[in-house]
């Protein structure tokens, strides 16, 4: 299976960039999911050029850009594709809105879906592609719902993440992913349970061999799947948690 394991550098906010390539690199990672919260903020390209030489100087790639832009919020995407960009970023993550789907009105749902296709069309034109993160309190909160998302905004620039949903058995998070897979570009990493305690990611050995099973089979595997948090957000814990995953990943 040839997913790249990888880290969200949002897993370690703490740190600067050149610091978290470096973990990254020693931990036998291959690429990093900058985030646009602190390390690479969205308009900054001064920074995202420096970033993307650190990451390329530890032998990285740049998986994606982990942006927050809300589509349907009345931001404007112009500085988020400026960013990853220059970045040599060529994927994006964004959100669906801010509303979960059950409770978005049509005009909310009409608003988020334009907003997609147009930053979708946006970035396409750069070389760039979107994907969903797949979250609660957004349009893309389950796997029928981003199913119905990506349909509805109907680009070859949106595809979609996934992750495990909070308090999801093994069976119930894994079968969500096989209902998207052919949709998946990415996937967030992470072992939470009951609820969101962060457990070392061993702890949830039945779900992640499960998927990897699951992405294994299916049609086309996400590109990178993406360490994202770890145990009390302690680097030390970085190289374990690295080699569980790439031992997941064969």
């Amino acid at each position: 299976m040839s997913i790249r394991p990888g880290l969200c550098s949002v897993t370690f906010r703490q740190l600067d960039p050149a610091a978290i390539a470096a973990l990254a690199a020693d931990a036998g990672l291959q690429a990093i999911e900058w985030g646009g919260d602190v390390h690479v903020p969205p308009g900054d390209v001064a920074r995202a050029a420096e970033v993307a030489r650190l990451t390329a100087d530890a032998g990285l790639a740049v998986a994606s850009y982990g942006s927050y832009f809300r589509a349907g919020a009345g931001e404007d995407v112009a500085p988020v594709l400026d960013a990853a960009e220059a970045l040599g970023a060529d994927r994006i993550r964004v959100w669906a809105g801010r509303i979960g789907s059950a409770d978005a009105t049509g005009r909310e749902r009409a608003a988020t879906i334009d907003a997609l296709a147009a930053a979708a069309e946006q970035a396409g034109a750069r070389g760039i592609s979107l994907a969903l993160e797949f979250h609660g309190r957004t349009l893309a909160d389950d796997a029928e719902q981003t199913l119905r998302v990506l349909d509805e905004v109907g680009s070859p620039h949106l595809s979609t993440y996934w992750q495990p949903t909070v308090a999801a058995t093994d069976d119930v998070a894994v079968a969500e992913y096989r209902r998207i897979a052919d949709r998946v570009s990415a996937v967030h990493v992470f072992s939470w349970w009951p609820s969101t305690e962060r457990l070392a990611l061993g702890a949830r050995d039945g779900l992640w061999r499960a998927f990897a099973e699951a992405a294994e089979s299916a049609p086309l595997p996400p590109r990178d799947a993406l360490l994202e948090f770890v145990p009390g957000d302690d680097p030390s814990s970085l190289a374990a948690e690295a080699a569980t995953l790439r031992g997941y990943l064969g």
